[in-house]
């Protein structure tokens, strides 16, 4: 079954990279739970070799996560942090890498407390202020990594400015595409060289699968991240792949929803008055708005983040969710909500948390695809003072 070159976005995420089982007929690709292939003889198989190198089940959800992206080859990892380091791992002792400073904790963690060792410098920048960004480049840069939207202030950078600032200084561009996914932001299609998605979130959808993915364009950062891939052998496994691949044949029709429900909740937080302050680009007052409807065309996704004045109001209003989960993690079918500051940034200094506006009174909410009447009555309850 082969697409047409003029195949549209939702077509491609439900057919891309698959093909009918040809032993059965199977529409759905079957889950290759082995680690070994047997060879016809000496030196022949067919294509598949042991399950780490290669997997069948692996190499379809690849080949439809770089469609989806428009990227020329996709690498599957055991989780979207394996996936970023598959990344730095580009980087040579003595190099340096410019990264947005309001990026996820976990990314941080990785650089600050592990990459560092190996004497790799970071610069931790406001990547939506190019003139600061520009400034932070050495003769040592080899990377410029991109967070946008951030996690969890909502910041946004303009991926075309950065990546042609990045390039004049033969710097290679990566781009976290968690926030938005490819339905709602192309970074390659705007200059990046490399897009990398937690796919435990939106990708997949459904709270039910860790993994992470890189789609690339260049040959070089191909050849490397297929070595590093099979080398350090953080592989995503057959049935997590398979799930991921579940989840893109319904990406576009979720991701409308959390868009949807995303600005309707948002709106609603605005309007309501033990709310101090909302953090999301699809609302005409946040500060970058005109390069969210530039950037993230198609919708802003189902990320808020608001503020209610202190660490004691944001307890109690989480304390008070009923049908929202206070959990970690985002992009699932069901809305969840977290607190940054002692949850998902926790390894982020406290200093640096405020200098990137990260309040201790600062809420996070990872809309799903519920009834929006049903999601704004359950913040209604948890926002009414005693």
């Amino acid at each position: 079954m082969k697409l047409p070159a003029s195949a549209r976005f939702s077509t491609v995420c439900i057919h891309a990279g698959q093909e009918p089982d040809p032993s059965t007929g199977a529409i759905i690709t079957p889950i290759y739970q082995t680690s070994t292939f047997v060879q016809e003889a000496l030196g022949q198989h067919k294509g598949y070799e042991y399950a780490r190198t290669q997997n069948p089940t692996r190499a379809v959800l690849e080949a439809n996560l770089a469609a989806i992206e428009g990227g020329r080859a996709a690498f599957a990892f055991a989780s979207g942090m394996s996936a970023i380091h598959a990344i730095v791992s580009r980087l040579s002792a003595g190099d340096h890498a410019v990264v947005t400073d309001n990026t996820y904790g976990g990314t941080f963690r990785l650089f600050d407390k592990v990459m560092r060792r190996y004497q790799i410098e970071f610069t931790y920048v406001d990547t939506s202020d190019l003139a600061a960004t520009a400034k932070a480049f050495t003769r040592k840069t080899k990377l410029l990594f991109l967070e946008t939207p951030t996690n969890p202030v909502m910041r946004l950078t303009d991926i075309a400015e950065a990546s042609a600032l990045a390039h004049r200084h033969q710097a290679i561009v990566a781009v976290d595409n968690t926030f938005a996914s490819p339905c709602l932001q192309r970074p390659l299609a705007l200059g990046a060289d490399l897009v990398v998605h937690s796919t435990t979130k939106y990708l997949n959808g459904h709270s039910d699968s860790i993994g992470g993915v890189v789609v690339a364009v260049r040959d070089e950062d191909i050849e490397w991240l297929g070595f590093v891939q099979n080398g350090a052998g953080a592989v995503l496994s057959p049935m997590d792949s398979w799930l991921v691949l579940r989840g893109t044949k319904t990406l576009a029709l979720r991701m409308a929803q959390h868009s949807a429900n995303g600005m309707a909740l948002a709106e609603f937080l605005q309007r309501h008055p033990r709310v101090k302050r909302v953090f999301y680009p699809g609302l005409a007052e946040h500060p970058q708005y005109a390069l969210a409807c530039r950037q993230m065309p198609d919708g802003f996704g189902g990320m808020i983040s608001f503020e209610v004045g202190s660490f004691e109001e944001a307890r109690s209003v989480l304390n008070r969710f009923k049908l929202m989960a206070l959990a970690e993690s985002l992009g699932g079918v069901e809305t969840l909500v977290c607190h940054p500051a002692s949850m998902t940034h926790a390894s982020v200094p406290a200093d640096h948390r405020a200098a990137i506006g990260l309040s201790d009174s600062l809420i996070r909410i990872s809309v799903g695809i519920e009834d929006v009447e049903d999601l704004e009555a359950d913040l209604d309850q948890a926002l009414a003072t005693d």
